[in-house]
């Protein structure tokens, strides 16, 4: 009691800041590898940190050597197994500001692509369902399917969902300027207030964006409908430019959607 009434005397303003400014860092790194199998590495490092202090209560020396030995070079370990993370960390810190003209055209290109696909499957009323990965890691899901790594293409869109192709019962998950994988199965939301017209395809959607940040796209095989679902909200896209116009909001720019454009009913 007497070591925390002299750590709280010394306890100074400019050491709440470095806490906070640790915690910020670490949340930010959980959410890159949330769903990636980085989070399992990171189960596994803490797995061994568990073991390690095994180890020295019980004090077994051999055991306790090796992971102190392990764990003096802990920093480097992490440098080298998350350098993909954290080289996507550094990326997206700068990528708003400084990514400039050419990575803007590149990023509405993909979304042409993907409104022309989504507006040919609406017309014919084929259903889709496009899930487009942000910070939330969806590896756990888009592992469910057929991997692909295709560069994105309304063509590919289009062909992935029509009801002969094999991949067509199932979502695509789309990264980083490709396609992921199609065929993918997503968690279904447990919301027992949603509606009951809502099919598997829109309960999917909304389930996948109720634990994660990811932005979906879905298109109704019975309205033809198009829906842009972000948060756990459908968001009814009238047109091809409100759903241009939506997907950069949402995708490109601040996570958040202005109050006259609020959600409104799928319907």
């Amino acid at each position: 009691m007497q070591q925390l009434g002299i750590l709280l005397t010394n306890f100074r303003f400019i050491d709440l800041l470095d806490l906070i400014a640790v915690g910020l860092i670490m949340y930010r790194f959980l959410l890159i590898v949330q769903g990636t199998r980085a989070y399992q590495m990171l189960f596994g490092i803490v797995a061994l940190a568990i073991l390690w202090w095994v180890s020295q209560f019980y004090e077994l020396y051999s055991l306790s050597w090796i992971l102190q030995n392990f764990f003096d070079y802990l920093f480097i370990i992490l440098i080298v197994l998350f350098q993909d993370q954290i080289r996507s960390a550094l990326v997206s810190i700068s990528s708003t500001r400084l990514a400039g003209r050419g990575a803007r055209t590149k990023f509405d290109q993909h979304i042409e692509e993907v409104v022309a696909a989504a507006s040919a499957l609406s017309r014919e009323r084929t259903g889709a369902l496009i899930v487009f990965e942000k910070k939330h890691g969806l590896l756990n899901y888009s592992s469910s399917g057929t991997r692909l790594d295709s560069r994105i293409h309304s063509d590919i869109i289009y062909s992935i969902f029509q009801t002969k192709s094999p991949l067509h019962d199932g979502a695509i998950v789309i990264y980083n300027g490709v396609i992921q994988a199609a065929g993918c199965f997503l968690p279904l939301s447990k919301n027992v207030e949603i509606d009951r017209h809502y099919g598997t395809r829109h309960r999917a959607a909304l389930g996948i964006t109720e634990v994660s940040d990811a932005v979906v796209v879905t298109v109704s095989e019975e309205t033809g409908r198009i829906n842009i679902c972000y948060n756990g909200v459908f968001h009814y896209m009238e047109n091809e430019e409100e759903l241009r116009k939506n997907l950069r909001k949402f995708l490109f720019e601040i996570d958040k959607i202005s109050a006259p454009e609020a959600a409104r009913s799928a319907g």
